[in-house]
């Protein structure tokens, strides 16, 4: 069983100690740490949703409008930034699909870990859990 000391958006002892130890600590650290438990894995949802609004709103990085004095060329460079967009839009979208599924695989693997804790404890396999690792 692979055990790795990782800190990521939900209820792992690491996750909780580092709550506590926050809460302790000052407690709007404790705050953020709770947050990031909980809607730690919209963060790259919120970040893109607020990178659109400021695109739209006309805010953020942006083109500079450029005038090339080329009607033609002006239109084909419109033309290939839109495409550009577009594939941008779609490798974001692909990004948050392989997100989802990475975060459906993690709650398979640890729900098929405690289920088998159950049937183990339920078979009265009380054992040495040393021996189980």
């Amino acid at each position: 069983m692979n055990h790795s000391l990782t800190i990521r958006p939900d209820w792992t002892p690491v996750t909780i100690g580092l709550m506590v130890l926050g809460f302790l600590v000052a407690w709007p650290l404790g705050l953020l740490m709770l947050a990031y438990i909980l809607w730690g894995d919209r963060i790259p949802e919120f970040r893109r949703k607020s990178e659109e609004f400021r695109h739209r709103a006309g805010f953020g990085p942006q083109a500079p409008v450029y005038n090339s004095g080329n009607v033609a060329f002006d239109e084909y460079r419109e033309r290939e930034l839109k495409r550009l967009d577009e594939e941008r839009r779609r490798l974001d979208e692909e990004r948050h699909e392989f997100e989802t599924y990475v975060r459906n695989l993690r709650r398979a693997k640890d729900q098929e870990e405690f289920d088998r804790f159950r049937s183990e404890r339920r078979s009265g396999g009380h054992g040495d859990e040393a021996t189980a690792l």
